[in-house]
């Protein structure tokens, strides 16, 4: 039996693939988090084969988490499930220590195959994100000036794209406004670009802010 912690602070997406996981043979969902911090604890308390995880969860980055649990759990597969079907939320992800990247769009057929292919050391991407990935790193893609970003800088980056104020930002990532600021600065350095509007202008441009969510938390 695969043993599955899933982790995703809604509670009814929470039942929903519990039910799916649940009629698919030889997987089970043993144990539930709400935050990365219930995450980390249950994966403490016992053995896991899988950890599907939702990358907006309340709380510290999840690419910051997904390091962290890899630090502490090397062998253990992790499955990022999450609203963001943006490359660049998945390149970031896969860097970091994930053995596979889901959208919650995605069948339920697709989410139980994924499942069992991270389970025994395989990698699973959705196809438009492999699609999209491929013609990033062709030979005639340029990277962009956002693809520069740190992790951090690139979550800020998209909540100020969505024309979000400093104080809201910090109270979204539970970290101080000046700390904001800074990345703010940062992150206008590195795009050269000159205040918030421009960002927004950037971000629609680029087609960064159609995905749903509240950003690369």
């Amino acid at each position: 039996m695969t043993r599955i912690l899933l982790a995703d602070d809604h509670t009814l997406v929470r039942e929903g693939l519990k039910q799916i996981l649940g009629m698919a043979e030889g997987l089970s969902v043993q144990g539930e988090a709400s935050n990365g911090a219930e995450a980390l604890t249950l994966l403490r308390q016992g053995h896991w084969d899988v950890l599907l995880l939702d990358l907006s969860m309340p709380g510290r980055s999840g690419v910051e988490l997904i390091r962290q649990i890899k630090d502490e759990f090397p062998r253990l597969p992790i499955l990022v499930l999450t609203m963001h079907g943006e490359q660049q939320y998945a390149v970031r992800a896969l860097k970091a220590g994930a053995s596979g990247y889901l959208t919650k769009e995605s069948a339920a057929a697709e989410l139980v195959a994924a499942v069992r292919k991270v389970a025994t050391g395989g990698v699973y991407l959705n196809m438009d994100i492999a699609e999209k990935i491929a013609r990033d790193f062709s030979p005639m893609a340029s990277a962009l000036p956002h693809q520069q970003l740190s992790d951090r800088e690139y979550s800020v980056f998209r909540h100020l794209a969505m024309g979000r104020s400093i104080g809201e930002i910090a109270a979204l990532l539970c970290i101080s406004g000046k700390t904001i600021s800074t990345y703010k600065t940062r992150v206008q350095q590195k795009m050269r670009i000159n205040n918030q509007a421009e960002l927004i202008h950037y971000a629609i441009k680029h087609r960064l802010l159609d995905e749903p969510g509240e950003g690369f938390d």
